[in-house]
């Protein structure tokens, strides 16, 4: 299998999922402080040590939806922690953006009292991503919009078809962005972009877009600043990196609300790659992966349009 076109595939790893409450952590009757928030873990299960993805829920949606996509990317060799970042919300996404920064911290601490002995997580290896409203809040708080610092640093951070509300000039609080291209100061950490060509387009004349115009990923793109890369697919949907199945009737809004493309499996082995890819070359120092895709956009399992990268490649790993 060549490069770009492996991390579209499952990797090697067998992968594990964990489910986190608050109160029932492993390591709380050991005096280790459980996580703020309920968690779902996805891991290798195997010997080692590896970088670690934090990754952020769509709006009013159940981390589990993206159980699939997650141990996508646990199979490479990557341990994704997805808070639960609330049940129920109103517009204003503050305090989810706290509630992830204190899951942050808590990696430090607590991670590794839920993970076996020999699976090490390497928190100098951190990226951050979200999807929809979850993006808006991965941003925000990597751009510092909240007072919430966190103790440790992003290496990548990645919006996965972001949200900033409902139109331009109908942003949610805090609004991210600025409408002035290249604002975004995310250094040293790279940014990496996913729309869903879709995702703008109602499903009916009842509903808005899931991903309107003026507040979505062609925005968040224009105001990254190098290096940062930026993937559309135009067939797909803005929920269609979610499992195959979505029980109840949160998972149902996913396929009643958004228009979407004509199965999900392609889709989200796309943004599983690609958050592989990216990851590799930003926490490992891989890019022959990542530079695969841009030389060879057709290596993907969707089409992609546009593909825009912003890249100083002597330095893509730095």
């Amino acid at each position: 299998m060549s490069a770009g076109t492996r991390v579209f595939e499952a990797g090697s790893r067998k992968v594990r999922l964990l489910r986190v409450e608050p109160a029932g952590a492993r390591g709380a009757s050991l005096g280790e402080a459980p996580p703020p928030k309920p968690l779902l873990v996805a891991l290798p299960e195997e010997v080692g040590q590896f970088p670690v993805l934090v990754f952020l829920h769509g709006y009013l949606l159940y981390n589990s939806f993206y159980s699939q996509l997650f141990q996508h990317v646990a199979s490479h060799g990557f341990i994704v922690v997805a808070p639960q970042l609330y049940l129920y919300s109103g517009a204003d996404s503050t305090e989810e953006i706290k509630s992830t920064a204190s899951t942050i911290d808590w990696l430090e601490t607590g991670l590794c009292h839920l993970l076996p002995e020999a699976v090490l997580p390497d928190l100098t290896k951190l990226a951050i991503a979200g999807h929809s409203r979850g993006g808006k809040v991965a941003f925000a708080l990597a751009l510092g919009l909240v007072a919430a610092p966190t103790s440790l640093k992003f290496s990548a951070v990645m919006g996965i078809d972001p949200v900033d509300g409902m139109s331009k000039g109908k942003q949610t609080p805090p609004p991210v962005l600025t409408y002035v291209p290249g604002s975004f100061d995310l250094s040293p950490a790279a940014a990496m972009v996913v729309g869903s060509g879709l995702g703008e387009v109602k499903r009916n004349p009842l509903f808005p877009a899931c991903a309107p115009k003026g507040v979505n990923h062609r925005d968040f793109f224009a105001e990254c600043q190098p290096p940062a890369c930026y993937f559309v697919a135009e067939d797909y949907g803005h929920t269609d990196m979610l499992d195959d199945e979505t029980p109840g009737a949160r998972g149902k809004v996913t396929r009643c609300t958004c228009k979407n493309g004509p199965e999900r499996g392609p889709m989200r082995a796309f943004v599983g790659g690609a958050m592989v890819a990216f990851m590799r070359a930003y926490l490992e120092g891989d890019a022959a992966d990542l530079l695969a895709i841009r030389d060879d956009p057709g290596v993907a399992p969707v089409e992609l349009s546009p593909v825009t990268f912003l890249l100083d490649e002597e330095k893509i790993a730095s």
